[in-house]
């Protein structure tokens, strides 16, 4: 017996060991970089916008060759006492004795408010008046690349700037501050024309700017217009995607000549097309009717 308990003693040595090593053998918890890995990605609508707007070397090419483009046909369109580029249901004055003008939009035409987006994207907001407000009033929004250039340009052979813009009318001090700052030429208050500017005998639909640009057109030939959307040019009154290809079509040749527009993919009137203008809408549904406006062939 005395004998036989070395062997004992092997036995359950080797048997403890083998209950030891089993948990190694099974399949191993997954760790915390596997975890990561597949956790669901948080999605913002804007975030690929605003990175392109604010890195991509291609956007600022864009404005620049649009500025630039406009400019050399400036002179050209100075001269050409047949040259207007007021819509035809703006244009209610005769033109040909009248001084000359340009139009711009001013935000994300000739200012660049990325920054304000950001801020949104960075706390998971959405655009709201009172923080627009407060970011107007900051005063820091840049000038986009070529936007001076061309209305220094415009300036100094005679040309007047006008600014029309859905900011609020009672942001006229800072915004017209920011424009300067931005070394944008700013004429006198009456060059920015802002939300609430009021036209007698003309019906205003909503954010439509098409009553600021007849008041414009009362005393001045427009010889070029640039903006960001449609709106900027031509009355939207219907805004789904037929409404706006039916509201531009009668003007596609003016495009690049008379008309300038500029990309903004971060927002505009393009976007509530895509869902039916309901901005009540929960946000992950309009996200879903976005995604179910995209072409896959």
């Amino acid at each position: 017996m005395i004998k036989s308990l070395p062997v004992l003693l092997g036995t359950l040595l080797l048997l403890c060991g083998c209950a030891s090593q089993a948990p190694h053998s099974a399949t191993p918890a997954p760790s915390a970089t596997t975890s990561a890995a597949v956790a669901p990605v948080p999605s913002d609508d804007n975030l690929n916008a605003v990175a392109w707007t604010q890195t991509a070397l291609e956007h600022d090419l864009i404005y620049r060759e649009t500025f630039r483009s406009a400019q050399s046909q400036l002179l050209a369109a100075l001269k050409d006492k047949n040259w207007d580029a007021l819509p035809s249901d703006d244009r209610t004055t005769p033109y040909k004795n009248l001084k000359p003008a340009v139009i711009l939009d001013i935000d994300e035409t000739v200012l660049d408010n990325s920054p304000y987006q950001a801020r949104l994207i960075r706390k998971g907001g959405e655009f709201n008046e009172a923080d627009w407000a407060a970011w107007c009033k900051e005063e820091r929004a840049r000038a986009l690349p070529g936007a001076v250039a061309f209305t220094q340009f415009a300036a100094k052979h005679g040309v007047a700037v006008f600014y029309i813009s859905n900011r609020a009318q009672d942001l006229d001090t800072a915004t017209l501050n920011n424009l300067r700052k931005a070394g944008l030429p700013v004429s006198g208050p009456d060059a920015f024309l802002g939300l609430g500017t009021i036209l007698r005998d003309c019906d205003q639909v909503g954010t439509e700017k098409n009553c600021r640009r007849q008041l414009i057109g009362q005393h001045y030939r427009v010889l070029m217009q640039f903006g960001d959307q449609l709106g900027d040019f031509v009355t939207v009154l219907s805004n789904t995607p037929a409404g706006r290809a039916q509201a531009m079509a009668p003007y596609m040749g003016w495009i690049g000549t008379r008309w300038f527009v500029l990309p903004n993919p971060t927002y505009g009137s393009w976007e509530p097309a895509l869902f039916n203008n309901e901005w009540s809408t929960p946000r992950e549904q309009r996200h879903e009717q976005k995604i179910q406006a995209l072409r896959i062939d």
